[in-house]
C-alpha cells in the first residue's frame, strides 16, 4: 500500500549537458526496510542520490525530471537543507568532517545545543553558550549505538579512517527525525570486523522502522542484509529483485551485461609472441580497502592488460604495491631482474611508470603549473631537465628552455587543452588534469605503464579520449599498458586480456569478448579460475 512506502521515485531522468545520465529510474523504500542499489560505477547511483539530498550539482545544470513522493506527498526537494528537514540523512563516500573539530563538535555541527547565560538573558537569546555536557551526552549516546567506545572529545584529525566513517554514521543516526537514511559506499574504507560492526548496525536501526538506501559494490554485503535490490546499469534501472531471489551471479551478471563496442581498430591484433615483460609472485598488498592476498600473474610484452573486479576486491592494490606507494610483500620481475618492493624510486629507474587513481592528491601538484607537473619526477629521479651552473655539474638549475620544448610537446602530442604551458593545473579540467599525469608518467620514458582508474571522474567525451591515447600509446609505441579501472564496459573496450580480482585474489583471466556470464560469475567470486587466451 502507498502508506508503506517512505519513498517513491517516479520516472527520474537527469541530464549533463546533452549526455543523459539517468533514464525514467523508479525505486520503492518502505519503512524498516534495508534497500541496496548497486551498479558498476557510471550507472547513476550517485547522481541518483545527488536528486534525493538536493545537492547543487543537480540544480546548477538544469535540474531533473520526474517526481520525488515521500511520505505519500511530493516532495521538491532543492537543497540539503529540504532533503534534512523531512527526515533523509545521507553518509557521504567522501567524508564531510571537519578535521579541527571533536568528534561532539562535529556530531552536533548547525544542530547545537544552547542554554541560556548572564548575558543572554539580558541581551538575547543569539549570545546564548553552548551546552556542551548536553551535546556531549548525545554524541556519547550516538557513538554507543555503533558500539564506538572513544572519547568524544577528541578531535578528527589523526583518528583512523574506520573511526571517521563511525563519526560519519553517528552524526545521522542522532538526528532525530531520521526516517530514511542512504549510505553511500560506508563499508569501503573499514577493515572486515568494522564492517560487520555496520551491517548489524544497519539491522538495529531498520529494525526501529527507519528505511535505509544501502549503496555498495560488496555484493556479499547486499546478501548478508538488504530487503530488496535494485539494479542499476547505464543510467537505467535494469532489475528489482527480493533477497530470496537474488544471488551473487545473478547480480554481477545483471550489473556487467551491455554491448561491448571496441575502441581498438578492428584491424589490431594483438600478437601472444609468449614475451613475459613482468612476473608477479605471491604478491600481498597491505592497501587500506584494497588489500591484495598473494597474488601471482604475468605480463606480456606490447599487450593492454585490463584489470578488474569489484570496489574494495584488491585490484587497486596491485598498481600501488608494486609502485611502492603501499607495503608490499611478495616477488616481482621484470625480465629476469627482481624489483625492490617498498621503493618508489626503483620501481622507476626499472623503467615502471605510475598514473594514480586518486590525480588530485597524488598525481598533480594542483597549484604548479602543467610544464613542472609533467617533468618534476624525471628531474627528481633521472636528472633530466636539468643544467650545471656554470658548466659545474655539481650544481644543477633547472632548465628553463627544456621544460619548455618538453612541455610544449607534451600539451600537442596529448592534445591538452590549456591556455598554456605555465597554467595551474587545478585550473585544468578532469579530463585535461588526466592528460597531464599521462605526460608526466610518458616523460619517464617507462617500459610498462600502470594506469589507475583513467576515467574516474571525467565526462564521457574526455573519457574516450582518454582511452583512444591509451591504445595509441601501446600501438604507436608499443608501451606495454597495464589499466585497472572498475569500469569493465572500458576495460573490455581496449584491453587485450583482463585479470579480474575478487577478494584480493586472482580469480581468472578472460579475453575482452567473454560472455557475461563468465564476468558476473568472476566478479562474484563464483567462478572456478582458469586463464583464457
Amino acid at each position: 500500500m502507498e502508506e508503506n512506502y517512505v519513498l517513491k521515485l517516479k520516472n527520474v531522468s537527469k541530464e549533463y549537458f546533452g549526455n543523459k545520465v539517468l533514464k525514467e529510474v523508479n525505486l520503492n523504500v518502505k519503512a524498516g526496510e534495508i534497500h541496496a542499489l548497486v551498479g558498476e560505477n557510471g550507472a547513476g547511483k550517485s547522481t541518483l542520490m545527488n536528486i534525493l539530498f538536493g545537492m547543487p550539482v543537480i540544480h546548477n545544470t538544469g535540474g531533473y525530471t520526474g517526481e520525488i513522493i515521500f511520505e505519500g506527498k511530493k516532495a521538491e526537494i532543492m537543497t540539503p537543507n529540504n532533503a534534512l528537514a523531512l527526515g533523509i540523512g545521507m553518509v557521504h563516500q567522501e567524508f564531510m568532517l571537519l578535521p579541527g573539530f571533536t568528534i561532539t563538535e562535529n556530531i552536533k555541527l548547525n544542530r547545537e545545543i544552547t542554554k541560556q547565560n548572564a548575558i543572554s538573558r539580558i541581551l538575547g537569546d543569539s549570545l546564548k553558550s553552548l551546552d556542551i555536557e548536553a551535546m556531549r551526552k548525545d554524541s556519547q549516546a550516538a557513538l554507543k549505538k555503533l558500539g564506538m567506545n572513544i572519547d568524544d572529545w577528541v578531535p578528527i584529525a589523526g583518528l583512523p579512517v574506520g573511526y571517521m566513517q563511525f563519526v560519519e554514521i553517528a552524526r545521522e543516526i542522532d538526528k532525530k527525525n531520521i526516517k530514511l537514511l542512504v549510505f553511500d559506499e560506508p563499508t569501503a574504507v573499514l577493515a572486515e570486523s568494522e564492517a560487520e560492526k555496520l551491517l548489524d548496525t544497519m539491522r538495529n536501526l531498520s529494525a526501529n522502522g527507519i528505511a535505509i538506501l544501502f549503496i555498495t559494490h560488496r555484493l556479499d554485503e547486499v546478501l548478508a542484509v538488504a530487503d530488496s535490490i535494485t539494479i542499476m546499469r547505464d543510467g537505467e534501472q535494469v532489475s528489482e529483485m527480493k533477497r530470496k531471489d537474488a544471488t551473487l551471479a545473478k547480480i554481477a551478471q545483471i550489473m556487467v551485461g551491455r554491448k561491448i563496442e571496441r575502441v581498438v581498430h578492428e584491424a589490431r591484433k594483438y600478437e601472444n609472441n609468449g614475451e613475459i615483460v613482468m612476473s608477479i609472485r605471491n604478491l600481498s598488498v597491505d592497501m587500506p580497502g584494497e588489500i591484495v592476498k598473494s597474488i601471482d600473474m604475468e605480463i606480456r610484452k606490447g599487450e593492454i592488460l585490463g584489470i578488474g573486479g569489484l570496489a574494495g576486491q584488491g585490484k587497486i592494490g596491485i598498481a600501488n604495491g608494486i609502485m611502492g606507494l603501499y607495503k608490499a610483500y611478495g616477488e616481482v620481475y621484470i625480465g629476469n631482474t627482481r624489483l625492490e618492493l617498498n621503493n618508489p624510486r626503483k620501481a622507476i629507474e626499472s623503467g615502471l611508470a605510475f598514473v594514480s587513481e586518486y590525480r588530485r592528491g597524488v598525481g598533480l601538484l594542483l597549484d604548479t603549473s602543467i610544464e613542472m607537473n609533467i617533468v618534476i619526477s624525471s628531474m627528481q629521479i633521472q636528472n633530466r631537465f636539468l643544467k650545471g651552473l656554470f658548466g659545474l655539474k655539481m650544481i644543477s638549475l633547472k632548465d628553463d628552455r627544456k621544460i619548455r620544448e618538453w612541455a610544449m610537446k607534451m600539451i600537442k602530442d596529448l592534445d591538452i587543452r590549456c591556455t598554456g604551458p605555465d597554467q595551474l593545473a587545478r585550473r585544468l579540467s578532469g579530463g585535461n588534469q588526466q592528460k597531464v599525469c599521462i605526460a608526466r608518467a610518458l616523460t619517464l620514458e617507462p617500459e610498462i605503464l600502470f594506469v589507475s582508474e583513467p576515467t574516474r571522474g571525467i565526462d564521457i567525451g574526455a573519457k574516450k579520449l582518454v582511452l583512444d591515447l591509451l591504445v595509441k600509446l601501446n600501438k604507436e609505441l608499443g608501451m606495454t599498458i597495464v589499466m585497472t579501472s572498475s569500469e569493465l564496459g572500458e576495460l573490455r573496450s581496449i584491453s587485450d586480456r583482463i585479470a579480474i580480482v575478487y577478494d584480493g585474489k586472482l580469480e581468472g583471466i578472460l579475453a575482452p569478448t567473454d560472455s557475461d556470464v563468465d564476468f558476473g560469475l568472476m566478479m562474484a567470486g563464483e567462478y572456478r579460475s582458469k586463464e583464457v587466451v
